[in-house]
């Protein structure tokens, strides 16, 4: 009778295991993305004032949920270490397709990602073994521009990946982030700031991604976010910065999803690519 207790006992276990087998993603992880933001708010602008900003909702849990829900382990890390502020002018359901509730559900996801609101600092992460992570992430929102484009540790993070080839991935604003790989992207962010263009030129000329081919989000459509949301200008464009410093710039019509691939790299230009975006990185890691 015992013999045939442990028979049905083990014959049940076997069959609850079909049920309750955990997702391929849960079991066993593809390995790290490095998501890098902003641990700033006031974004500078040329009257003097200060705009009140951080990640865009979007731009951030959209692709990070697809990136987790396809078996990668995300780190979340910025300069200072600090809990990185959400933009109040993204929760809003425009930028998820008119849905309120697809609204909802992302600020849930938000909410349970505990590495969000204790992210690594950069200069950890810089000084630590790089070669773990899959690739790099970074959101945007117009914070990047405060901090993340003269970080000295994200450009430490940004030239190794460059130099082993490992995909790095920046959206909407966030593609300014590329600047801080300058060997001094304070200067260089000093004379864009003063127009001095000859001398930004002459700082980027050792810039690891002159002659890649991206986008970011435009002078046409920062002309209107500075008009109906800033109402300001900014210290430089995005756009201007990454030209200047010898991007091949790739722009399309205001706020119609874009994004370009070239090497290692790839960028979204606006809010409306943050699903392309998503998709296209994670084909290019399966392929890796």
């Amino acid at each position: 009778m015992k013999a045939f207790r442990q028979i049905v006992l083990c014959a049940l276990a076997a069959c609850l295991a079909q049920f309750y087998t955990l997702p391929a993603s849960a079991q066993e992880s593809k390995g790290k993305i490095l998501i890098v933001l902003s641990s700033e708010q006031q974004l500078p602008l040329k009257d003097g004032k200060h705009f009140q900003t951080g990640y865009y909702l979007n731009e951030l849990v959209i692709p990070a949920r697809k990136f987790s829900e396809a078996g990668y382990e995300l780190v979340f890390a910025n300069p200072k270490g600090n809990t990185p502020a959400v933009d109040q002018t993204s929760l809003s359901a425009d930028y998820f397709g008119g849905s309120q509730q697809a609204l909802e559900e992302a600020e849930r996801y938000q909410a349970t990602q505990t590495g969000l609101a204790h992210p690594v600092k950069l200069s950890d992460v810089a000084h630590g073994d790089l070669s773990q992570y899959k690739a790099v992430f970074v959101p945007g929102g117009p914070a990047p521009m405060i901090d993340l484009a003269s970080d000295p540790d994200l450009g430490a993070i940004l030239r190794d990946f460059h130099q082993h080839a490992r995909t790095t991935v920046l959206l909407c604003h966030a593609p300014v982030a590329l600047l801080s790989a300058l060997n001094d992207a304070q200067s260089y962010r000093t004379a864009l700031s003063a127009d001095r263009t000859a001398e930004a030129k002459r700082l980027a000329a050792a810039w690891p991604y002159r002659g890649y081919r991206m986008t970011v989000f435009s002078d046409e459509e920062e002309s209107i976010a500075a008009t109906n949301v800033f109402h300001a200008e900014p210290l430089f464009t995005p756009e201007d910065g990454l030209r200047t410093a010898g991007g091949q710039m790739s722009t399309v019509s205001g706020w119609a999803p874009n994004v370009i691939q070239d090497r290692e790299l790839i960028t979204g230009q606006n809010p409306a690519s943050d699903t392309a975006l998503a998709d296209l990185t994670l084909h290019v890691l399966a392929d890796r």
